[in-house]
């Protein structure tokens, strides 16, 4: 068994990236890396008659982001960029394109002075640990299976498989990949001899992750149409090795048995309607007549046919997964809406409340879907990117709330405020009147703070004596707390 360290994995990153002054040669054979395209780089390594294309990529940024990785002055791994490794061109629309990977190559010194167009070769100073051998006819290159000087390694991780990922028709996620280093390839094999390469940025994500379109989704969440010709074939096969393609060769794991379900759509679609007690029907006249459809939604949600049944459901948005009892077709899901004409909250001291006749349930379920809040003119969407104007668990309106580094309330006067909430057919528009003034005492013992705020109708007056300390227990005195004291390389293993 043979031990590389995480810095000899980065040196030969390194190595493999920058030119040097001489050859490394080996006889008649000398050694540089090449841009190889995708199709070249994977011909000898898969049992696939359909190519490798090259990654188209709509956006603007992230097909540029392919700087290789380092260790950096802690001593610790430094990821490149997303598209580490590989090259590209850029597209007349202000996207680009990622041709294929950077790799390093032995060649004769014959057939590299041969080569009508040397693809970028760059000498290298010593021999790589991986490389793909190069021969040269009427000019054209042509690469060989890559050769592997270390052996190939083994992983212990395990791998899962979805058919329901925004990225593809297909998702797998792998533990225990090879770590510290850039990822150039990546090979997935089936129990039935068909081979499938896989690209940066489509394809390969990090910390494992790798989907693909098989013909069915036609573009993933950024807009990037998804090539599937090279893969279609996946469906309905089972995966058994993934392989890993680093400066150092193969890292493999084997033994999985990953079923990729057959897919004949990417979504279904579902009526909306009203909440409370209903009915609402999707489409199923795609199904193949041989699908054992078994459909679920939440609790209180029955599945019958083409038909959702419920009693009293809550406004909001809501997905229908229907699975395939005998295991052949792929889960399908679609999203609907079941809303009211009601608004169970109000404004008051500060927050919102349950209005008038409807419950502490129907009011948090009002907070929960809250999808935008109008300030003044200017709207704000909820959400993790967005600003959290109102409080979804308390209903609490945020006067420090930020856009950015915009706040948006700035304490100066009157505010009309108009909420949306996914659900809810109406806007609830309410005004507020922001005047705070906030003073702060502090004692060796205790702080008080007490923070007065006038609205439109009334004037409430908050003030906490509690140590903030985290703690319910009482205050301990300053001069205790100025008394009181406060308190790898990884390796990685590759098998002969």
């Amino acid at each position: 068994m043979k031990k590389i360290t995480a810095i000899l994995c980065a040196a030969a990153c390194m190595t493999a990236a920058a030119p040097f002054s001489a050859f490394a040669a080996d006889g008649d054979k000398v050694y540089g890396t090449m841009n190889i395209p995708y199709a070249d780089f994977y011909a000898a390594e898969l049992n696939n008659s359909v190519p490798v294309d090259a990654v188209s990529s709509a956006t603007t940024n992230k097909w540029k982001g392919n700087t290789t990785g380092s260790i950096g002055d802690d001593g610790k791994w430094q990821n490149g960029g997303l598209a580490a490794g590989t090259f590209n061109t850029e597209t007349e629309n202000g996207g680009g394109k990622i041709l294929g990977v950077t790799y390093p190559v032995e060649i004769s010194k014959s057939d590299l002075d041969s080569l009508s167009d040397k693809m970028g070769f760059t000498e290298l100073s010593e021999k790589p640990k991986a490389y793909k051998p190069v021969t040269v006819e009427s000019g054209k290159a042509s690469f060989g299976k890559l050769v592997d000087t270390d052996g190939e390694e083994t992983l212990s991780g395990e791998m899962t498989v979805t058919s329901l990922s925004s990225w593809g028709d297909y998702q797998i996620n792998v533990k225990g990949i090879p770590a510290n280093c850039d990822i150039y390839g990546v090979i997935v094999k089936t129990k039935e001899g068909t081979d499938y390469g896989m690209r940066a940025l489509e394809n390969i994500w990090r910390n494992g992750a790798i989907s693909w379109g098989a013909g069915v989704k036609e573009k993933e969440p950024h807009g990037n149409i998804l090539s599937s010709e090279h893969y279609k074939t996946s469906q309905g096969q089972t995966i058994t090795e993934v392989t890993f393609i680093t400066l150092n060769g193969y890292s493999t794991l084997s033994g999985q048995n990953g079923y990729l379900p057959i897919k004949f759509t990417d979504s279904i679609t579902v009526e909306s309607g009203k909440s409370g007690k209903g009915s609402v029907t999707f489409d199923n006249s795609s199904f193949p007549s041989d699908y054992k459809a078994k459909g679920t939604v939440a609790d209180g949600f029955t599945v019958s046919g083409n038909t959702v049944s419920y009693n009293n459901a809550q406004p909001g948005n809501y997905t229908l997964t229907v699975s395939d009892e005998g295991g052949k077709y792929s889960d399908i899901r679609g999203s609907f809406t079941l809303s009211t004409d009601q608004i169970p909250v109000k404004y008051s001291d500060g927050k919102l409340v349950a209005a008038d006749g409807a419950s502490l349930t129907d009011a948090a379920n009002y907070l929960k879907n809250i999808s935008a809040v109008t300030v003044g003119e200017k709207r704000y969407a909820a959400g993790r990117r967005g600003a959290t104007v109102i409080d979804s668990q308390t209903g609490e309106i945020k006067l420090d709330a930020k856009s950015g580094e915009e706040n948006v309330f700035d304490g100066s006067g009157n505010y009309k405020l108009t909420v949306e909430a996914t659900g809810y057919e109406k806007n609830y528009e309410f005004e507020i009147n922001t005047q705070a003034a906030e003073t702060t005492t502090t004692t060796a013992l205790i702080t008080t703070t007490t923070t007065k705020t006038t609205t439109a109708s009334k004037t409430t007056t908050a003030s906490s004596n509690s140590p903030k300390t985290g703690a319910s227990s009482a205050a301990l005195p300053v001069t205790f707390f100025a008394l009181a004291g406060l308190s790898a390389f990884a390796f990685r293993k590759k098998n002969d």
